[in-house]
């Protein structure tokens, strides 16, 4: 039995920490499963160093220097190609010929979040995966007849998506032609889970101490373009800013003492949304600490109360069904959810250490369900994760749905 597997993305040219963990998941997932996992980067994309915040050609050695650690620490594989420096360098464990040897050979290669171009050696795949974590915009790029992601979706062997809605009557997304088989993203829950995943003190007594606070976390980019898109008649927005200002008023609103509401965020660019946020009552953190530190960004999850976010609007109009990457590690710490609907809930149980809302009126009594029994949602968001997001479950699904 071939057990290479190649997982092809953007880690290295963008080593953030959500995107990092996004797809170190998936390669300790197909360990898990007694896969050998390579990382490949064969790509024309600028790099990005998230700790000098350097773009281009400078920033190649400090993102090369970043997957060589993680690949020592979680024990895989890996090459990085640049195919945009004359000539092209080559990084990681692997030579120019075993790249496209791993293409050629390998059972699957999974093409994370559609990052990988489509060069002769991709092609040679003998089955090429599209892993989609951002529903909607191929779909109506395919109902707008855009050929040419016709043709770089064609050329996959098999199509997955976190929009587990789509098909469903209720969401508009046209399938294009395709057969997009449902998926959500792994997570290696003994990452999540250790000594700090404990019911911190504050909040084990629930109902009985009333003076506890719950802080309220999330993680999350304020402000992101180029994504927006037109169709019938609508624009459907990428960026989370919109839905993130429908509850600005939140704190104020709720006037609950024992709720702390906290957005790890970066306002710089837009001081009157920041200026607004802070006059309701929230308490804001810088991202970048938390981007550029793995590990930081774990802990920042682990020593939170719970998640309160909300979901783009292209997800929560077009009632993907997608859920966050963020999300669910939030759930593998024990750490409750309060997540802005999006249709998930049909595929994902809630009403117990998830909760999906439409309202403000919803928010309150997820809020105040969370504070009467903490530790019954605790132990119900980490029960979630293993039944829903354990990442040998998810890859496990995705490699029988694909034969292998």
């Amino acid at each position: 039995m071939n057990k290479r597997i190649v997982v092809a993305g953007f880690m290295t040219s963008c080593p953030i920490a959500g995107v990092v963990w996004q797809h170190i998941h998936y390669l300790l997932g197909l360990k898990k499963l007694g896969y050998d996992p390579i990382y490949i980067e064969d790509t024309a994309r600028q790099p990005y160093n998230a700790e000098t915040f350097e773009t281009g050609e400078g920033a190649i050695p400090g993102v090369a220097a970043t997957t060589r650690r993680l690949a020592q620490r979680f024990g895989f594989q890996w090459a990085y190609r640049t195919r945009f420096t004359r000539p092209m360098q080559t990084h990681g464990d692997l030579t120019e010929s075993r790249i496209a040897d791993a293409f050629a050979n390998a059972a699957a290669t999974f093409n994370l979040c559609g990052a990988q171009e489509l060069h002769d050696a991709v092609l040679k795949s003998r089955c090429l995966v599209y892993v989609e974590s951002d529903p909607g915009v191929e779909q109506i790029k395919l109902d707008k007849k855009m050929e040419d992601t016709r043709a770089y979706l064609k050329a996959h062997h098999a199509h997955f998506t976190f929009g587990e809605n789509i098909g469903q009557p209720d969401c508009p997304l046209p399938a294009g032609g395709f057969q997009w088989r449902a998926t959500r993203q792994p997570v290696a829950l003994e990452l999540w889970q250790n000594q700090k995943t404990k019911i911190p003190a504050r909040h084990s007594s629930g109902a009985q101490n009333q003076k506890s606070k719950i802080r309220f976390t999330t993680v999350a980019n304020w402000e992101t373009k180029g994504k927006d898109i037109v169709w019938k008649n609508q624009i459907y927005y990428w960026s989370k800013t919109f839905e993130f200002l429908k509850f600005s008023d939140l704190p104020r609103w709720l006037g609950a003492p024992r709720f702390v509401w906290e957005l790890a965020t970066d306002m710089s660019r837009d001081p009157a949304s920041q200026q607004l946020f802070e006059r309701q009552g929230w308490r804001t953190a810088s991202p970048h600490p938390l981007s550029c530190n793995f590990d930081a960004y774990i802990r920042y999850i682990q020593e939170s109360g719970a998640e309160w976010t909300v979901a783009k609007d292209q997800y929560v109009r077009l009632k993907t069904g997608w859920f966050s990457d963020r999300s669910a590690c939030y759930l593998a710490t024990g750490r409750p959810v309060i997540t802005q609907d999006t249709s998930f809930d049909r595929f994902i149980p809630t009403g117990e250490g998830l909760f999906a809302f439409r309202s403000l009126d919803d928010i309150r009594a997820a809020a105040e369900a969370i504070s009467s029994d903490y530790p019954r949602h605790s132990r119900k968001a980490a029960e979630i994760a293993r039944d829903c997001f354990a990442a040998e479950k998810v890859v496990g699904k995705m490699l029988q749905a694909i034969g292998i």
